[in-house]
């Protein structure tokens, strides 16, 4: 199978292309198109309306011995959509333009002849004046006299139309006038008064911030160099923290205070004077007494019992033993040696 879309064709060595027929048509032969409607237009054997852009399969010839300037002029036949007659237009390439020909009429043609009427009247005058210069001044003078005409007659349509309306405009646009002036010196007042406000507002600030100032270096010459209160991190801080030296008296000022530990800021001393102080009772350690020295001896001691009872002596001398009152052992146990010596003597 050959392809469908192909630049090549083969040719055979025995091709002669002047053996090919000739295809001889008539100039005149007409082709199927298919066209719009060109300008409305009236079927002359119904009254049919044919609207402009109406769609038609139009059969299509060129128009044989006429010519515009070397192009060829084209006719086409359609028919009526309600009837079926024929009608014929060709193109006027002169007006950019179609001629209607036979069958119908064409509508809205009032316009055109009337603009063509215009252009005809135009193209007579210049050639008048181009040949009559008295022509020329003539026209003139009936052109100014028609302008002075319609002014004057403008002129009388616009003082009826005011002594009907019965309305001032002059004095319309002067009251607008004073009223604009008006509202830009009430917009300026307005400025003004705003900036004066800022400005005092700002002075009044100014003078408030100079005057908290000034009071408060007398406040601070006038109360001097005092002791600040002791600022607590946390609530419980309070059980712990201790009295200012002034209240303890002279002989607190020569005591080193002692370091607060974690545990006693959040819960508090039991030794303190402090509000757990008082509901808790502390336990009070029980006193020592010791047994007097018998004076009169029956026997006396052999050597394994003195060397015992001075071992105990020795024991009880070394550990100091706290009695209720807060003295030490030590000192009751030097009391009784001095008075075992005594009595030996």
């Amino acid at each position: 199978m050959s392809e469908r879309k192909v630049l090549n064709k083969y040719y055979p060595p025995d091709f002669d292309p002047c053996k090919i027929p000739k295809l001889k048509l008539p100039k005149d032969r007409q082709y199927v198109v298919r066209l719009m409607a060109p300008f409305n237009m009236r079927c002359k054997t119904c009254g049919e309306y044919i609207y402009k852009g109406k769609k038609f399969n139009a059969r299509k010839e060129t128009v044989m011995n006429e010519l515009y300037m070397g192009l060829p002029i084209f006719r086409f036949y359609i028919k009526c959509t309600r009837c079926l007659a024929e009608i014929t237009f060709k193109t006027d390439p002169e007006n950019t333009d179609y001629a209607m020909e036979h069958g119908a009429t064409r509508n809205f043609q009032a316009e055109k002849l009337l603009e063509e009427e215009e252009k005809r009247i135009v193209q007579d005058r210049e050639e008048e004046e181009l040949n009559n210069p008295m022509k020329v001044l003539e026209n003139r003078t009936k052109d100014s006299k028609m302008e002075m005409e319609v002014l004057e007659n403008l002129q009388e349509l616009k003082e009826l139309n005011q002594r009907q309306a019965q309305v001032d405009f002059e004095g319309m646009i002067d009251r607008y006038r004073d009223f604009e002036k008006r509202e830009k010196e009430r917009e300026k007042e307005e400025d003004e008064r705003e900036t004066k406000e800022m400005l005092d507002r700002a002075l009044v600030k100014r003078l408030r911030d100079s005057d908290s100032d000034s009071e408060k270096e007398e406040e601070e010459d006038s109360s001097g160099p005092q002791a600040k209160k002791p600022s607590t991190d946390k609530p419980t801080d309070i059980l712990t923290t201790l009295k200012p030296t002034e209240a303890l008296g002279p002989s607190a000022g020569g005591v080193k205070k002692a370091k607060v530990e974690t545990w006693e800021r959040s819960v508090g001393t039991l030794g303190g004077k402090g509000a757990l102080g008082l509901v808790v009772v502390r336990k009070k350690p029980a006193a020592i007494f010791l047994k007097p020295h018998p004076v009169a001896a029956a026997s006396a001691p052999t050597s394994q019992t003195d060397s015992k009872a001075s071992t105990t002596d020795s024991k009880n001398a070394s550990k100091p033993v706290t009695t209720q009152n807060g003295s030490s052992s030590l000192s009751l146990l030097g009391a009784y040696s001095d008075s075992d010596s005594n009595d030996s003597e």
